[in-house]
């Protein structure tokens, strides 16, 4: 613990690094207190209502109950912030991928920093008709008949264009736009990476309303003690886990060939060429989950209720497709981002080679062998911190927005965040000559 302490002290001694944090909790500060200023013409007490019944009922209230987890409770509030930073990390996303498939955003893409500033403002450009189109369809649900009967009242008094439909789709568009600046502000004068630290700041900002639950639980007799114990322990063995996965590796041994430069000789060196567990990070979590939204709200919209318990959360059928979209998704991101006959090229371009494996086409494939390996360990973690909160929700008989914080995107995105802050906070204290958080140098991963 003192060693914690004096971590603490080194950081706040440096005065770049101490700047650095307080200008990332100032602006973090303004974006949560954005999160509860509400949309004009919404009537908050019947939203409240609506915002009860959304977790239990299919199609969309299970939508906007998805949404609120990366708004940070802004949907629950239906803020100016309500979309957040979705919809840039939607056309960053989009990016990603169009940046693999397109030869000529690949080949901007490796341009450099200024390819990689051509991209980060057609992705900002780009956020802007996506947010249009989320804007139109949020505020066009609250005025709809099917909000109303979820709320079982009157959500929008005066669903007018002038009076609701046009000021909250410009507030909506606003509030996004000051959250994308408030990441890229961070991103540049903070801590880490801004967009990914609002949405841990959004997922973290929900533990007090899941205290709250608690509290009233323990109160009314519906949850004992034990019950709590268990879950404060399988919460940290979750953290442990994530940790333990995000940070594994499985180390490819590789050897420099010697030459000649003058009268020395070069090379030689024995390196490892790092293949991270968890590769595909949090996107397939991501990804099912927004698919398998789309059954319930058909189902919902169609009122079919045969189709409503097919796809009802606990269903079996449902938690069948969500793990098998988990597992696509997993092997589909990491084939598209690892190109093992690339790597391959690079090796032997640069005259380094995979001890016994030849150079070129075989070391692709022995790559690509490794690698499915690997990322079949990490499909079946995700797979099972995707199930998680439902699992324990179900066995112990709690409400799940109490066990919503043992898996899923909410755990893998505060870890991720987490680590990767704790890597650059020990990179500045290292070239401080301070000791980091770890005793034996930097933050890394297993072998």
């Amino acid at each position: 613990m003192s060693r914690f302490f004096e971590v603490i002290r080194n950081i706040f001694s440096i005065p770049e690094l101490r700047r650095r944090i307080y200008f990332t909790f100032g602006l973090l500060a303004a974006f949560r207190f954005g999160v509860y200023i509400p949309l004009i013409g919404i009537d908050m007490k019947v939203l409240a209502k609506m915002m009860q019944a959304a977790d239990s009922a299919g199609g969309a209230g299970r939508l906007l109950g998805w949404l609120n987890v990366f708004s940070g409770g802004g949907i629950k509030q239906m803020s100016i912030l309500s979309l957040g930073i979705m919809p840039y990390i939607s056309a960053s996303i989009i990016f990603q991928l169009l940046s693999k498939v397109v030869p000529r955003l690949e080949a901007i893409a490796k341009e450099g920093p200024s390819g990689t500033r051509k991209i980060a403002n057609w992705t900002r450009l780009s956020t802007i008709p996506i947010c249009l189109v989320q804007a139109i369809f949020l505020v066009k649900y609250l005025g709809s008949p099917g909000a109303n009967r979820m709320a079982e009242g009157v959500m929008v008094p005066d669903p007018g264009f002038f009076s609701f439909y046009l000021p909250g789709v410009v507030a909506l568009l606003a509030g996004t736009m000051m959250v994308m600046w408030l990441g890229d502000q961070i991103t540049e004068h903070g801590i880490g990476n801004g967009a990914s630290i609002i949405i841990m700041t959004g997922i973290v900002g929900r533990m007090p309303q899941a205290y709250l639950e608690i509290q009233q639980q323990i109160k009314t007799g519906s949850m004992e003690w034990a019950t709590l114990l268990i879950i404060i322990g399988l919460y940290a063995a979750v953290i442990v886990a994530v940790v333990f996965t995000t940070q594994a590796q499985r180390r490819i041994p590789v050897q420099h060939a010697k030459h000649m430069k003058g009268r020395r000789m070069y090379g030689g060196q024995k390196h490892y060429l790092p293949l991270r567990v968890n590769q595909a990070g949090v996107m397939p979590v991501i990804f099912a989950s927004s698919i398998m939204v789309l059954p319930g709200m058909l189902a919902s919209g169609l009122q079919w209720q045969a189709g409503k318990e097919i796809f009802s959360r606990y269903g079996f059928i449902y938690t069948t497709m969500y793990l098998i979209l988990v597992f696509f998704f997993t092997f589909f991101w990491t084939a598209l981002f690892f190109q093992p006959t690339e790597m391959a090229n690079n090796l032997k371009e640069y005259g380094s080679f995979v001890p016994g494996i030849r150079p070129g086409r075989k070391t692709a494939e022995h790559l690509e062998h490794v690698m499915t390996r690997v990322t079949l360990v990490g499909a079946t973690f995700l797979c099972l911190i995707a199930v998680i909160p439902d699992l324990v929700a179900q066995i112990l008989g709690v409400d799940r927005i109490i066990t919503s914080f043992l898996g899923g995107t909410g755990i893998l995105i505060v870890v991720g965040v987490g680590l990767d802050m704790m890597q650059k906070i020990e990179s500045y204290l290292l070239m401080r000559q301070y000791e980091g958080f770890m005793k034996k140098g930097r933050i890394r991963g297993r072998r």
